[in-house]
């Protein structure tokens, strides 16, 4: 296990390298015991996952299946899944939208969406990552002031393991630059206005001019869904 000072020296030395060495450097590292996260909504997730693939196509690809994402991304992940033939992994929290609805009320995601992003996200990723030593991200400085100052890698106080953020000091044009120059396929609901997307019931288009992530959360003083904050 790498201790905190380790992990702060690494990140230091990997400020200015390539994304594809530090996940190189990972793989190698914690080999089995890593797992990488792709939301399938987000062109980042897409990149890294492309990369790893090519440095390791075993490496276990997961995403949290909330119940109540957009049928877009779920034929999305269909689409994904072919062209790199893998299996992304679904990690589900323990109550369907039915259940929870039953044990807290209906429409929690419009009272509290802490809650809701606590128990459909944020706890069904800590049981899932309980059988790994490391995760990678695709969480960039650029998305947001709470996003700001995250480093390259890092220790999750959270989840409990390290955390590694390749993308961490990219930006959105260079994301799209590789994601056009690779001819990945991406959400489409991209191009139809939806710059950050998660579930359909907490994500709107964004007006010309606004910030990408103004469209998550509407109505609420809320940007992170908890599991990066």
């Amino acid at each position: 296990m790498l201790t905190e000072p380790a992990i702060r020296d690494i990140a230091r030395t990997f400020e200015e390298a390539a994304p594809q060495d530090i996940l190189a450097w990972a793989v190698r590292l914690f080999r089995a015991r890593i797992a990488l996260a792709c939301s399938f909504g987000g062109p980042s997730g897409l990149v890294l996952l492309d990369m790893a693939m090519q440095i390791d196509a075993s490496i276990p690809v997961y995403y949290l299946d909330t119940g109540l994402l957009f049928p877009e991304t779920y034929e999305h992940i269909g689409i994904i899944a072919k062209r790199y033939g893998i299996t992304p992994l679904a990690v589900r929290p323990e109550q369907t939208v039915e259940q929870q609805a039953q044990t807290h009320g209906e429409a929690l995601w419009e009272r509290d969406p802490d809650r809701c992003c606590n128990l459909r996200k944020v706890l069904p990723q800590r049981a899932f990552l309980k059988n790994y030593e490391a995760w990678i991200s695709g969480v960039r400085r650029d998305q947001s002031a709470t996003r700001s100052s995250m480093d390259i890698v890092g220790w999750d106080r959270k989840f409990n393991l390290v955390k590694i953020n390749p993308l961490a000091n990219w930006t959105e044009e260079m994301v799209w630059t590789y994601i056009r120059a690779h001819e990945i396929p991406y959400n489409p609901l991209h191009d139809a206005g939806y710059p950050s997307i998660g579930c359909v019931t907490c994500t709107a288009r964004v007006k010309p001019g606004e910030d990408a992530r103004a469209g998550r959360w509407p109505g609420f003083a809320k940007t992170e869904c908890g599991l990066h904050k």
